[in-house]
């Protein structure tokens, strides 16, 4: 893992695979750091001739945070790390796979900075449209911070509810534990991303993107429902959706096959 100064902070940076292969740029939803992307994935999709980048985004892991529930950002500054990332990597184009909330940042990124995009993946995502079903999570009261056992029993409950059934109880604590050993600010991690300005693309929206566009979606997500899905490819011209039956929110180790076919492929 590298650090690398982006934009006036410090983004910290892993990769995969030869620089020299079409690159993948990771980029997890809200609050969520780097090794939410599973290295076995990141590795799994460069065995398919990818150079794979993960990364903290501001307020997660081990890159720059800001005052707790006071981040002074917007999500558009997300989508400019990931360009400033690019830079600092010298890298001129890369796939961008975006999940959940990031499909955003994806939005802008595709639409402010398309000579920057090959292609887009969004990943358990929405267009945020009025209308589209809501959320059916229900999760546990929100933890004294100043118990580690109680923050990282909250976030795993939290990841139960969201699974829809595919649900590594072992695998999931794990990762918690890491996430919270290596944050600057796990509070930060677990605030900043819902109190950030969520503004978007200058250039206009999901049918001004011009690169491909592919969606994978779980039909049981519980989070966000097929129909948000659905909503993206509508949205885009050209667009794939590809249905994940099962899959609740985020992408569950049985799947993990489907998403490296599937990305290879853009």
């Amino acid at each position: 893992m590298t650090t690398y100064d982006v934009n006036g902070i410090e983004l910290c940076a892993e990769t995969y695979g030869d620089p020299a292969d079409p690159a993948v740029l990771l980029i997890h939803g809200a609050g969520a750091s780097m090794i939410w992307w599973d290295a076995d994935l990141c590795a799994a999709l460069a065995a398919r001739g990818r150079f794979v980048i993960r990364y903290d985004q501001r307020d997660t892991g081990r890159s720059t945070t800001f005052g707790v529930g006071a981040p002074g950002y917007a999500m558009s500054d997300l989508a400019a790390d990931a360009v400033g990332l690019l830079d600092a990597l010298g890298i001129e184009r890369a796939h961008v796979v975006a999940q959940s909330m990031s499909g955003g940042t994806a939005l802008i990124l595709g639409v402010d900075h398309p000579s920057r995009v090959s292609s887009l993946t969004l990943v358990s995502s929405s267009t945020g449209a009025e209308g589209l079903p809501s959320s059916t999570v229900q999760y546990p009261a929100e933890p004294d911070f100043a118990d580690p056992a109680a923050v990282e029993e909250y976030v795993v409950r939290a990841m139960e509810a969201e699974a829809a059934g595919h649900f590594d109880e072992t695998a999931a604590r794990a990762l918690v534990r890491e996430d919270v050993a290596r944050a600057r600010n796990y509070r930060a991690s677990m605030t900043n991303h819902f109190a950030m300005r969520f503004d978007g693309p200058v250039g206009g929206g999901f049918g001004d993107l011009t690169m491909p566009v592919l969606v994978l979606h779980g039909d049981a997500d519980p989070l966000l429902p097929l129909p948000h899905g659905e909503a993206i490819r509508d949205a885009v011209p050209g667009a794939r959706l590809v249905v994940l039956h099962g899959m609740g929110h985020g992408l569950s180790a049985p799947y993990w096959k489907t998403f490296v076919d599937e990305v290879v492929t853009q």
